[in-house]
């Protein structure tokens, strides 16, 4: 990346954080995925009860190497049966840090997320004493419109690839409701693999702080 567009990057993630700020949320900026395991561990504490989201963006900056020191209590789901990560998705709710990204952010600091087992989205919302997303600058989106558009043609997609799901927009790369619009997304896409369930806008917050976002200024994850 030159230094012209490095530049214009900078810029509109700092005008986002200016705007999450604003929210009551915290900012932090990574110049690079590289930077991001050292601000996680300036937030984090010896003894606290870790988990996480879904999420690539977390593995891309290699923090389950960070949360596997034996200070930290890291819950981690990935070599975990199907019934020991739903007891997991509940412990979750009561823990100290809940590692996640978002879908999308708008430059007017808003979260945008959608969810299938919805476990995500309910921790981002409550529960967890602190929540951090991490996400690259291509998460960014103008407003609410670009964030359903970009999950509708570029997360949900892209998810449905990883996660094997038999869902219309994994087939054809686009969510049916932009293919065929005169089906709304409610009733259109009825796949029992269906990852847009439950749908979650982070706006203002009362508990000024609990929500802490680190805008990376590469392109990360979904």
């Amino acid at each position: 990346m030159d230094n012209n567009m490095k530049s214009v990057i900078i810029k509109r993630i700092n005008k986002t954080g200016e705007s999450l700020k604003k929210n009551n949320m915290e900012f932090y900026f990574a110049e690079t995925k590289n930077d991001v395991a050292g601000i996680v561990e300036s937030l984090i504490k010896e003894s606290d009860v870790i988990t996480n989201g879904g999420t690539m963006t977390m593995a891309e900056c290699e923090l389950p190497e960070l949360l596997s020191s034996p200070k930290y209590k890291y819950l981690d789901r990935t070599c975990m049966t199907p019934d020991e990560i739903q007891k997991l998705y509940i412990d979750s709710f009561s823990a100290d840090v809940y590692i996640t990204s978002s879908n999308a952010i708008t430059e007017d600091g808003l979260l945008y997320n959608v969810d299938g087992n919805s476990n995500r989205v309910a921790a981002i919302a409550y529960g967890p004493k602190s929540v951090i997303v991490i996400a690259g600058y291509n998460k960014i989106v103008k407003n609410l419109a670009e964030a359903e558009l970009r999950v509708k043609s570029i997360a949900a997609p892209a998810n449905c690839e990883r996660l094997s799901c038999e869902t219309y927009c994994r087939e054809t790369g686009e969510c049916m409701s932009l293919a065929k619009p005169e089906r709304e997304m409610c009733d259109g896409c009825a796949s029992p693999a269906r990852i847009c369930c439950n749908y979650l806008i982070s706006a203002y917050q009362r508990h000024k702080g609990r929500i802490k976002v680190i805008l990376v200024g590469e392109e990360l994850g979904y």
